[in-house]
């Protein structure tokens, strides 16, 4: 079976490659074709592959191009996880939204926004190219914002692309590691849209666990989104949103707490990253030992601005091992073997949540097998959740519109709609930013 990985010199492509090694199962992945604009990344990634597969029987062959009709063709599978301006573009994104006193995080408000208006063409060209090349793939979109982007290719690919996150299963992880559960033999009732969800039930043969949870406020102060959120409030919501949503609900702790940063998070990364590839240059670099080394700071600095803002302190040792691979693992494992599984999974909406048309992506728990992924019946959310998951699926809504159409003003009407966005004036100044800085958005007239 082949993989065709898409944004194949990205940092976090071992972590795929990982997680197919220890696969040893018939229908597995056999052969592994890397994709990407720059060459260089592209051999960095590939050594580090290498020395990961070295001594594993059977490892799957890995390949690398620079020529996407030659990655797509015959593909079974293809994971995309490309970075359209790569990490100076979201460094730009953080610094424009930032000195409009506007937050610039990579998926959530401005920032968001400004990824999404450059990276959908792309998307929707990738999409297009699949349907042609190579008609029978199942797309894993990784690209951020995912929901939005997921969204973007359904309208070429129908249900044969399908977005994961990882961010719902560390959140079920840690819900059920502290209610003394196992986490793959709980039921995780989980709604909403990519990075702004709810966890709403944790179900352990049949019984939901979560009141429990909520009733205590030292088992509630004791997990990531315990520390991130406080108790209280999370008991006021009778709910564990998603982590993302602590940009929302303490939004303005937040933009202060990038502001005040030495560094943005995409600035952190650009830094860190371009060290390692520079390593790679050197022929005797050890390159699995240097890709773990930054790795394991990446992981450890995640949302680091949030966590001092609230005065979480450092992530658990068990948070820092990641977990989008094995959500691609298990989600491939499931269509190429009808092995029936349920993963919580970016799809199109067909009436699962009421307040939203059949074609809206949204992030449910999903019954998958070999005809794909279905969303299960959900019950509706509370007022509150609904007013942001119907405004933030219209803000994308605009997106895609400007993205088809290439109006500013569209682009401007998408910026000016979000909750975090606080002026049609900040509106307008943030596209004028982000036009003068990035390529990838000179389409807008």
């Amino acid at each position: 079976m082949k993989l065709t990985i898409l944004g194949g010199g990205g940092f976090r492509v071992p972590l795929v490659y990982g997680a197919l090694l220890g696969d040893r199962a018939e229908g597995r992945v056999t052969r592994v074709v890397l994709h990407d604009l720059d060459a260089e990344r592209l051999s960095a990634v590939t050594r580090v592959l290498a020395e990961q597969a070295a001594g594993v029987p059977d490892a799957p062959e890995v390949t690398a191009t620079t020529d996407l009709d030659e990655a797509l063709r015959g593909a079974d599978f293809v994971f995309s996880a490309i970075r359209v301006g790569g990490l100076e573009g979201r460094a730009d994104d953080e610094r424009v939204a930032l000195a409009e006193g506007v937050l610039g995080q990579e998926t959530v408000g401005a920032g968001g926004i400004a990824y999404g208006l450059r990276t959908v063409p792309v998307a929707v060209d990738i999409a297009r190219r699949v349907a042609r090349l190579a008609p029978d793939a199942w797309v894993i979109n990784f690209t951020n914002p995912a929901g939005l982007v997921t969204e973007a290719m359904s309208r070429h690919l129908g249900d044969r692309v399908i977005g994961i996150c990882d961010s719902p299963v560390g959140l079920g992880r840690r819900i059920a590691r502290v209610l003394g559960a196992e986490p793959g033999e709980a039921w995780i009732d989980y709604v909403g849209l990519n990075h702004l969800g709810w966890v709403r039930g944790l179900r352990v043969a049949g019984r939901d666990e979560l009141p429990r949870l909520l009733a205590d406020r030292d088992l509630l102060g004791s997990f990531e989104e315990g520390k991130l959120f406080g108790p209280e409030w999370l008991q006021s919501l009778g709910a564990v949103p998603n982590e993302y949503l602590h940009y929302y609900y303490f939004n303005r702790e937040a933009v202060r707490a990038y502001q005040e940063a030495e560094k943005t998070r995409g600035a952190f990364l650009r830094e860190q990253q371009a060290h390692f590839y520079e390593e790679m240059r050197r022929p005797d670099a050890d390159a699995l030992k240097a890709w773990d080394r930054t790795r394991a700071e990446r992981e450890a600095t995640y949302m680091a601005e949030n966590r001092e803002s609230a005065g979480a302190g450092e992530r658990d040792a068990d948070d820092l091992s990641g977990g989008y691979e094995k959500v691609a693992l298990a989600l491939m494992r499931a269509i190429a073997r009808d092995e029936r599984t349920t993963l919580i999974l970016n799809v199109r909406n067909k009436g699962t949540l009421a307040v939203l048309d059949t074609e809206a992506v949204i992030e449910v728990p999903c019954l998958v097998d070999a005809n794909g992924a279905h969303p299960v019946a959900v019950d509706p959310l509370p007022d509150h959740a609904t007013g942001l998951v119907c405004a933030v699926k219209a803000v994308e809504r605009e997106v895609l519109s400007a993205a088809e159409s290439g109006a500013r003003t569209t682009a401007v009407k998408a910026f000016a709609l979000h909750p975090l966005v606080d002026s049609v004036n900040v509106a307008r100044r943030l596209v004028d930013g982000y036009t003068a800085v990035h390529p990838g958005m000179a389409y807008l007239k």
